[in-house]
């Protein structure tokens, strides 16, 4: 193993030492048994919330690298004086307001991680991309995927319906969608499927849905 991939793997290790990563979907129908349930997770924990405040993407205001939305990054509970002393540039926002840019912000398919520290509370609730952000750009890099929580949910194929247009395998973060040699229909990796639900947005014929895990 290289000097650089040693060092940069001690450095997730040390970052996951203070914080958890959990995948979060956002506004996705979710399939449980047929039944549609139009509840998001993550709608759950900004709803219960004391404070809500919304600012920039530290990681893409420097990178740069893709042009995706940057004002969507959330912190939740947190005093005046905290805000002010951890988050300066951040400002007090709506639930409608948060809820705005947590999907403006999956339409683009960034990936919903909510942190938290140790087993407290949720207080962070980043919108990564696989290029700009470090923490999911180094899990992806080195497959370090011990170091992000699934969601509760995981996308299901439905091979019928599928048009076999590839996006699944260009649009998902993770790498979960393994493109056919042939040209024909996908497949679905499940050990891979983090459940972020970006695949299932970005699919026209609908056919990947969303479930219970």
């Amino acid at each position: 193993m290289s000097d650089e991939k040693r060092v940069t793997t001690e450095e997730i290790a040390e970052k996951l030492d203070h914080y958890t990563a959990i995948t979060i979907p956002v506004h996705i129908d979710i399939d449980v048994r047929h039944t549609v349930v139009d509840l998001s997770e993550a709608e759950t924990i900004l709803r219960n919330a004391k404070t809500i405040a919304l600012g920039n993407c530290g990681c893409r205001s420097d990178e740069n690298k893709c042009g995706r939305p940057i004002d969507v990054c959330l912190v939740m509970n947190q005093s005046e004086a905290q805000l002010k002393s951890d988050f300066p540039s951040f400002n007090y926002v709506t639930i409608a307001r948060a809820l705005e840019a947590l999907q403006r912000s999956h339409e683009a398919g960034l990936v919903h991680l909510a942190f938290r520290k140790g087993d407290g509370e949720i207080t962070e609730f980043c919108s990564c991309c696989e290029c700009c952000c470090w923490f999911l750009g180094k899990l992806k890099q080195f497959d370090y995927h011990d170091g992000v929580v699934e969601s509760s949910h995981i996308a299901r194929h439905l091979p019928e319906q599928c048009v076999a247009c590839g996006l699944c395998v260009q649009k998902c973060p993770f790498d979960a969608w393994q493109a056919d040699e042939n040209g024909d229909k996908p497949t679905l990796r499940t050990e891979k499927c983090f459940g972020c639900g970006v695949c299932v947005t970005a699919c026209p014929a609908h056919a990947i849905v969303f479930e219970l895990r």
